[in-house]
């Protein structure tokens, strides 16, 4: 059975906006590329996730938001998220475009490059052309190919050869209008032996219904390491769909970050492409389901490189009604000799009604590699908790603890303390404590 896509804007109107927008004339050539592919392909095939009834047609028109001079003046939505602090290195982005970008002085002196993507590809135009949906891309399917004809706003972080950023640099993208697309595009380049760490936040402010179609590339040359981390706590109205791609080179590191705390039907595809001998993945993903959600989170590793390691836990706590698909793919190709993948994947329910569904796999095209998974899927263990009411404490503390210590392996290991904050409330949030 096909799905017919239905594209929310004509080749026309699309090549209107992007003259409109002052965008070179390969960036309309690529947008337009990507439309026409929209249009005969199919949506992604997820395991056991009907996404053809999930809301995904409700792109929006391309709109802007007025720019802001100063964090004072950004929405009291995000004004939490964003910080107080006018010296470090930050992008907000509001519906369709960037309103906010600031680069620290010293990070610029450096050469490091860091501005929403829309003014990266009139500016840095060649290197971005370099990169631009070559870890994402259109042909993989029509959301992939939508994300590509319509992405608006975004990120451009690059960091030069040899150059190591100590602090983090920031994102928020903010989606409050209904009628608005929101399709930010995150693409992070980091030259030879640099080093980065990035945190961004997704957040909703509206109460209509509405879609993120996102992307992340990033690109980890020979010797280099990055850290991203992210949250997403989209409200229920709002539909999530996120892929993320790293490609590693020699010895190049990749470090992912993800909670995943929508209220809304969510699926992320985050991957690794481990192409240089050396190069590394670590991946650590937290979730947690609520209300009605239906939940597909994906997490891949791919070796091609000698002697790569990849390390993937994900931790789903599912609540009321909510149902998740937690996938785990380690494939090492015929080559990658003393690859080294290992993933783990665990769901916990608080309700007999919810649920949840691990799934590892193991795709191994060579002989002298290490591999392993574990995976386990299950409900709050009584005894635990009738020890826990044993000693005075009640039930719903009982549970909590029940849930923390569930959670703490991968939280605990979240090298930023303010992205370990946030999740714990977060976590509390959605479990109604």
């Amino acid at each position: 059975m096909t799905t017919q896509t239905i594209l929310p804007v004509d080749a026309g109107r699309l090549s209107e906006l992007s003259l409109r927008s002052g965008e070179p004339e390969w960036l309309k050539e690529s947008r337009l590329k990507a439309l026409e592919l929209a249009a005969e392909l199919e949506l992604p095939k997820l395991e056991k996730t009907r996404i053809d009834r999930w809301n995904i047609n409700q792109y929006g028109s391309y709109k802007e938001s007025a720019a802001i001079a100063a964090l004072n003046e950004a929405p009291s939505s995000i004004a939490a998220l964003a910080g107080s602090s006018e010296e470090g290195s930050l992008i907000i982005q509001r519906n369709s475009g960037a309103v906010y970008a600031r680069l620290a002085p010293e990070l610029a002196d450096q050469g490091v490059i860091f501005t929403d993507l829309q003014t990266a590809v009139k500016e840095h135009g060649e290197l971005v052309r370099r990169y631009l949906h070559t870890a994402v891309k259109p042909e993989e399917h029509s959301v992939a190919a939508l994300h590509a004809a319509l992405w608006n706003g975004g990120v451009f972080l690059y960091i030069p050869k040899n150059v190591v950023v100590d602090t983090p640099v920031q994102a928020v993208f903010l989606t409050d209008d209904a009628e608005a697309s929101f399709a930010p595009h995150v693409l992070i380049v980091a030259d030879s032996n640099s080093s980065v760490t990035y945190v961004d936040n997704y957040v909703s402010g509206k109460s209509e219904a509405g879609l993120h179609n996102g992307a992340v590339e990033v690109f980890v040359g020979a010797g280099a390491k990055v850290r991203y981390a992210t949250v997403h706590q989209f409200g229920a109205d709002t539909t999530d769909v996120t892929y993320r791609r790293a490609i590693v080179e020699n010895d190049g590191t990749v470090e992912w970050i993800v909670g995943e705390m929508n209220d809304g039907d969510t699926a992320s595809d985050t991957k690794s492409v481990l192409k240089g001998n050396g190069a590394s993945s670590d991946a650590k993903v937290i979730a947690v389901g609520s209300g009605s959600q239906k939940l597909n989170y994906t997490t891949q590793a791919q070796h091609f490189g000698k002697n790569t390691p990849s390390n993937m836990i994900t931790r789903a706590v599912m609540r009321e009604n909510a149902t998740s698909i937690i996938n785990g793919i380690t494939k090492i190709e015929k080559g990658a000799t003393r690859a080294d993948g290992q993933q783990t994947e665990k769901v916990l329910m608080l309700s007999p009604k919810a649920r949840g569904d691990a799934n590892p796999i193991l795709l191994i095209d060579e002989d002298d590699v290490t591999a392993g998974h574990a995976a386990s899927v299950g409900q709050v263990n009584p005894e635990q908790i009738y020890y826990l009411m044993s000693r005075g404490i009640s039930r719903s503390d009982a549970e909590k603890l029940v849930i923390y210590g569930f959670l703490a392996p991968v939280v605990s290991q979240i090298p930023l303390e303010g992205l370990r904050n946030q999740l714990k409330s977060l976590v509390e949030r959605k479990l109604g404590q």
